[in-house]
């Protein structure tokens, strides 16, 4: 009986062990990361009343993650400026991008509110309305001097703090001075738009050239 051949196993030269590995490269790598993001909405309608009853909203604020994103929904006349501050200065302090969309109305305090926030989006037909505060004082006259002077002093540095370059100084000044500010939509959008571009919100009128009242010369 013939012995039987022997066969050397199959073996890629070094040419083709270096084709085969380039052809099983990936065209391309994909990398995944993932994480939890939260859409979070509140909804403002109607007077703004006691700090108390805020506490949901101001906690959400303090706690939310930079991947947060809170909408505040406004449709309000305004109300107790201790707590429209309060939500304004927790709006700086969050971490989370805020949103603050006005839908009807906003006034007074919910004026300041719609400015306060990281993005602000405008619907059509809606109002902002700007104006100084009212309060009403129980105390000796020295005593309600006193607060009017401290009260006084504190509203005007939160309007230029938060306003501003919104309103223009001559605006803040005439606000200060009892004049109330009233602007719709077009009005918004406007201002707005200027301000993305860099510009001053409202562009300031030329004064008009006196008339000369220097006598015609005789002729």
């Amino acid at each position: 009986m013939s012995p039987r051949p022997s066969f050397e196993p199959f073996r890629l030269a070094a040419d083709d062990d270096e084709d085969e590995a380039v052809a099983v490269q990936p065209l391309f790598r994909r990398y995944e990361s993932q994480g939890v993001a939260r859409q979070i909405s509140f909804y403002l309608s109607g007077e703004i009343g006691a700090p108390i009853q805020y506490t949901d909203l101001l906690y959400t604020l303090r706690t939310a993650r930079e991947t947060d994103l809170i909408l505040l929904h406004l449709n309000t006349p305004g109300g107790n400026f201790d707590t429209g501050l309060q939500i304004i200065n927790n709006i700086g302090a969050s971490e989370a991008h805020v949103i603050t969309a006005l839908e009807a109305r906003a006034y007074s305090m919910g004026a300041m509110l719609f400015l306060a926030g990281d993005e602000l989006i405008v619907h059509d037909t809606c109002q902002l309305m700007f104006h100084n505060y009212s309060s009403a004082l129980i105390g000796k006259g020295n005593e309600q001097q006193a607060q009017v002077q401290a009260m006084s002093k504190w509203f005007e540095k939160v309007m230029r703090q938060v306003c501003r370059p919104f309103l223009s100084d001559a605006e803040v000044e005439r606000i200060l001075h009892g004049e109330d500010i009233w602007m719709d939509s077009d009005d918004i959008r406007r201002r707005l738009a200027h301000l993305q571009k860099g510009e001053p919100s409202v562009k300031q009128r030329k004064p008009r050239a006196a008339p000369d009242k220097t006598p015609p010369l005789a002729g």
